[in-house]
């Protein structure tokens, strides 16, 4: 049983990682943290989140960009990213099973788990484009 330090800054930063549905930077908690009327330091920010993510409550993504984006569901899931206005979305297919036996086949890993990043344009960004 993992044991957990909940201060009331983690909880804050928890709440607002766990509420969100667009995988937030470090920075979009910060934000909103401060629209509710907290007060922390980037640091106490990052320090929590990193907390967080090390005692498995969030998930951090890294997507190729320059900052790491949280997720407050750790079920299993994918992800997918806008190309060009870098909206992330949440993709709900599992990871096909010979897929993964493929990959264990070639490298030779045993396979713990799978997370594939899809890469595209979204609704809005291709609405954009057509006009």
């Amino acid at each position: 049983m993992r044991t957990l330090n909940l201060t009331s800054q983690r909880q804050a930063v928890y709440d607002v990682v766990r509420e969100a549905h667009d995988h937030p930077t470090a920075a979009d908690v910060m934000n909103r943290l401060m629209e509710r009327g907290y007060n922390l330091a980037y640091g106490t920010v990052y320090n929590s989140l990193r907390y967080l993510t090390d005692k498995e409550l969030i998930r951090e993504l890294k997507l190729g960009e320059a900052a790491s984006r949280y997720d407050g569901r750790m079920d299993d899931h994918q992800h997918i990213i806008c190309q060009v206005c870098g909206r992330v979305d949440e993709v709900m297919s599992e990871v096909p099973h010979d897929w993964i036996e493929t990959v264990a086949h070639e490298t030779g890993y045993n396979i713990a788990h799978a997370h594939v990043v899809f890469g595209g344009v979204c609704k809005e960004c291709q609405s954009k484009r057509i006009k």
